[in-house]
């Protein structure tokens, strides 16, 4: 088996019995804010892996699903492995831009492709990247390989239970999300959150290290680079220990340090040669160059990146320009019917929104389930600054998920009262009736859902409230303190109370055990982690 690393998330892998190109990024991402670390433009005009057997897209994040690159560069003839998702969102996009060939895979069983096996784990709780991640096994009978790129699966029996031998494991282990640094805080507590946030993204990595036990980890799927001169300071310069972004150097000292020193560097073209359980790595040019030039001068590297790409940045910012359209209007139109259905999502939230884009200000208020123009005066719980380009760019192109358009280009400031509320980020992903309907769905299921264990003389509902993590397994007690955190978010609870000490609006179940001897009793109607339910209701209503 060989190998192509692309950057970022994406690898071309070449075996006997057919080649898969996975999640290939070249072309800048959300409004130009990210752009793949290190630079990989030159591989992409040697258009290595566009002619593959099989593609793979892990999920639609535009750090992943490149529309422009594969529309114009990759073979439309190849077969798509689609990944067991409850909505058909990714195959219609693929077949948006020319694709017409898919396998449907289903996650946790094999599939076999002309004796080249490959097996999806697939996430999909409306918080897992746009309503679905997916991780992808390939095994050739010689090299089995797991791909992870940022997904997190919950449970890793499938890929581990027949014994076999992982050879190359290849994650995300730094950060991707606007958190912290969007919001309007202190400069002190800025420091700090970033600093937990960072530990948290290298110890969660860490964590799958451990469980999956490969002879040889490869650390990828970021950090993206961002090259704006008005988001450069988001770079990590410097190892500064509260920046949230990491590079591969960092987490590979970070490995060591933890016992580990099976992580290897690889950049844009470094070909991996995967032969009797041994891995040989060549290198566009050699290791010591590429430590020095790249990542030991990183802030000159980005600086000379930068200069390259200022001129797309601005041309592209530009293409953005207003059109002085009625904001309120257009959002009362779209919204309104959708919050009259949205349940679950308006109780979760519990407030009201803003979107302040300076000439005109906008209400979404869940409470009445109304959108209207903001005085000033009207009370909110979570207020976004934004430019109103940007946000009319989202309404000109009925963007159903602004989290993977507006939030994630970071172009944006946040206030809010009380802690994170993953209610408000689903709400921005799901802003048309199926997608809606979804959530709606699942966090019904979920909150029907009765299940539970019993550890240290306490009996504990089993399902974590934020991403369905069964937390007899993922749970960690700190018993001094009093708290249980979910080690696969790092999400916390107060063993006396249940309440959420990460997230308002969150409340576990949590007692005395009835047995203070027992080590676990389970007690399940059925498993909100599973999506067949939606499927299976869709088909009824049809």
């Amino acid at each position: 088996m060989k190998i192509t690393y692309l950057g970022h998330a994406g690898l071309f892998i070449e075996t006997q019995f057919g080649s898969i190109l996975c999640d290939p990024w070249y072309t800048p991402a959300y409004f130009s804010s990210w752009f793949p670390f290190p630079d990989n433009e030159m591989l992409m005009r040697t258009k290595v892996g566009c002619k593959p057997t099989y593609l793979y897209i892990s999920h639609l994040h535009q750090d992943h699903f490149d529309q422009t690159y594969l529309k114009q560069y990759v073979w439309s003839g190849a077969t798509v492995l689609l990944p067991d998702y409850p909505l058909p969102l990714l195959e219609r996009a693929l077949r948006n831009i020319g694709f017409t060939r898919f396998r449907q895979t289903t996650s946790g069983q094999w599939l076999n492709l002309n004796r080249l096996k490959v097996m999806t784990l697939a996430t999909v709780s409306p918080s897992d990247g746009p309503l679905g991640d997916c991780a992808l096994v390939v095994d050739d009978g010689k090299t089995r390989i797991f791909n992870q790129n940022d997904a997190r699966p919950l449970d890793l029996t499938p890929l581990l239970e027949d014994g076999r031998p992982v050879s190359a494991h290849f994650l995300q282990f730094s950060g991707a999300i606007w958190y912290p640094m969007v919001y309007d805080y202190p400069e002190q507590m800025m420091r700090t959150l970033g600093g937990k946030k960072r530990e948290n993204e290298m110890a969660r990595a860490l964590y799958y290290i451990k469980q999956v036990k490969a002879a040889h980890v490869f650390p990828s799927s970021g950090p993206a680079c961002f090259l704006d001169p008005s988001l450069f300071q988001y770079n990590d310069f410097d190892c500064d220990s509260t920046n949230t972004f990491p590079d591969q150097v960092v987490f590979l000292d970070y490995m060591k340090e933890h016992g580990y020193k099976n992580g290897h560097l690889i950049i844009p073209e470094s070909c991996l040669m995967f032969e009797q359980g041994t891995v040989t790595i060549k290198h566009p040019y050699p290791e010591l160059g590429i430590r020095e030039s790249i990542f030991h001068h990183k802030k000159a590297y980005l600086e000379a990146y930068q200069r390259r790409q200022l001129s797309r940045i601005k041309a592209n910012l530009a293409a953005h320009s207003c059109q002085q359209i009625s904001i309120v209007a257009a959002l009362k139109e779209w919204f309104e019917p959708l919050l009259a259905q949205a349940d679950y999502l308006c109780y979760g939230i519990g407030g009201r929104i803003v979107l302040d884009c300076g000439d005109e200000a906008i209400v979404i208020d869940t409470l009445s389930r109304q959108v209207y123009a903001w005085n000033r005066e009207i009370d909110w719980k979570y207020y976004f600054r934004i430019h109103r380009s940007l946000v009319e760019q989202c309404i000109a192109t009925r963007q159903e998920d602004w989290v993977n358009a507006l939030f994630l280009s970071f172009r944006f400031i946040a206030q809010r009262k009380g802690t994170y509320n993953e209610y408000i980020y689903t709400f921005f992903k799901c802003l048309s009736e199926e997608r809606l309907r979804y959530a709606e769905n699942y966090y019904q299921h979920k909150a029907e859902a009765i299940s539970t264990f019993e550890q240290h003389g306490y009996r504990i509902q089993r399902i974590c409230p934020h991403a369905g993590a069964d937390l007899s397994r993922y749970g960690s007690f700190d018993l001094e303190q009093g708290i249980l955190t979910c080690k696969m978010h790092g999400w916390q609870f107060d063993l006396k109370t249940g309440q959420c000490l990460t997230s308002e609006k969150h409340l576990i179940s949590i007692g005395p055990s009835k047995d203070a001897d027992s080590v676990e009793k389970t007690y399940t109607q059925r498993s909100p982690c599973s999506h067949c339910w939606f499927r299976q209701e869709e088909s009824l209503k049809k």
